[in-house]
């Protein structure tokens, strides 16, 4: 399997496990997906040096966008299955910044994936 994401989409931040790039389908402005080196589809495939990577580049992402675009709160999300959403069979985490009046009504964050559970 070849990795979905080498195209030529700059890198903003690597290490050892992966990379940062921008979205091509952003939800919000600064949308970034956090993609490892290796291709593999599953999040719970990932070793612990991985995940230990993953966060580094997470949170190197964060204070980029924080840097960049001053947004006021973020979603960290991965998309593990068919059943939930996914799409490209490579693993990948979305960050993606939110803005106060993005969505009328915010509550409840990623429960919103399944829209009738959202509100509580």
């Amino acid at each position: 399997m070849t990795n979905p994401f080498l195209d030529n989409r700059k890198r903003l931040f690597e290490n050892k496990v992966g990379f940062v790039i921008e979205d091509k389908f952003a939800v919000s402005k600064g949308h970034l997906l956090i993609v490892p080196h290796r291709v593999y589809a599953d999040y719970f495939e990932s070793s612990k040096k991985e995940l230990d990577g993953f966060n580094e580049l997470i949170f190197l992402g964060k204070k980029h966008l924080q840097e960049k675009y001053s947004p006021d709160g973020f979603n960290v999300g991965i998309n593990c299955g068919e059943h939930a959403g996914q799409t490209i069979n490579h693993m990948h985490i979305h960050l993606i910044p939110r803005y106060k009046g993005d969505v009328d009504d915010p509550r409840g964050g990623v429960r919103g994936v399944i829209p009738s559970k959202q509100k509580y």
